[in-house]
């Protein structure tokens, strides 16, 4: 995609591939905000970003060049050619080519794969407005004061040495004690996030589900949206019900190594055209 400063601001040009909403909107990511004047307010990692739809594009306000080339362009996933892997996707059937023309600009973002395995454990048997309630808590009680009234994400490390009641305070439930485990397992080494996007798949998912509470949706997450494994296949009450109904001749293997994307389309398809 193209990009041009302008002032204190970077706008991306060209945007047919990039629907802000549908991306941030989709159930990927828990810490961004829609805005009165229709802009998003997010949290990454150490940093704080405005960014909006504008008439002639997507605008970043107050980034630099350096830091768009650097983060903002790889967490936006802006380097990878959408457009081919749906042009791909979409031979493998009619209704899987309806579903990716239905939502075209749908992005798979880069994130932290600590905030992501934590997130996606919060995110079990819960509704959007809680996990964002739960994940916001834990940020300012446990977090780094960014300024304002921003906070990073906990670290694995500060985790770890809490104990159940302090995790109480976030009212998550059953959950606490899968949030402390996967803390003190990424802490000590034992569980080695980062190897999971240079791993066999098969190892990567056994690695994640030896951490208590991680079953086989919340590690296809993690491995999706933490790691970046666009092969990975998260199905939750949606996309089970989207392949029983729409793709019953077919399995997550057959969408191939853009299964990820795939399952984001029909998703997204699946739950606001009402065809399921």
């Amino acid at each position: 995609m193209k990009y041009i400063k302008m002032n204190n601001d970077i706008l991306i040009q060209e945007t047919e591939e990039f629907d802000l909403a549908a991306t941030l909107e989709c159930g990927q990511c828990f810490r961004w905000n829609r805005q009165k004047d229709g802009s998003y307010l997010g949290v990454v990692q150490s940093k704080v970003l405005n960014i909006k739809k504008a008439e002639n594009g997507i605008l970043l306000k107050n980034v630099s060049q350096q830091e768009f080339k650097t983060f903002w362009a790889h967490y936006f996933d802006l380097d990878l050619n959408y457009s081919h892997i749906r042009s791909e996707i979409s031979k493998i059937d009619k209704n899987l080519k309806e579903a990716c023309d239905f939502a075209p600009g749908i992005r798979i973002l880069n994130q932290d794969p600590w905030e992501a395995l934590c997130s996606f454990i919060i995110s079990q048997n819960n509704n959007i407005p809680r996990i964002k309630g739960i994940i916001e808590n834990m940020c300012l009680r446990f977090g780094a004061h960014l300024f304002e009234n921003f906070y990073s994400f906990p670290s694995a490390d500060v985790i770890s040495k809490l104990s159940l009641s302090d995790l109480s305070y976030l009212k998550c439930g059953f959950r606490d004690k899968y949030i402390l485990d996967a803390a003190k397992k990424v802490s000590s080494g034992e569980i080695d996030l980062e190897s999971l996007s240079k791993i066999a798949i098969e190892e990567a998912r056994a690695k994640l589900m030896g951490i208590h509470g991680v079953g086989p949706k919340v590690a296809e997450c993690v491995l999706l949206y933490g790691a970046h494994r666009l092969e990975a296949f998260p199905a939750d009450v949606w996309i089970k019900r989207a392949m029983k109904n729409i793709f019953p001749q077919y399995s997550c293997n057959d969408f191939g190594k853009f299964a990820g994307i795939a399952q984001q389309y029909i998703y997204h398809y699946v739950r606001n055209s009402k065809k399921v």
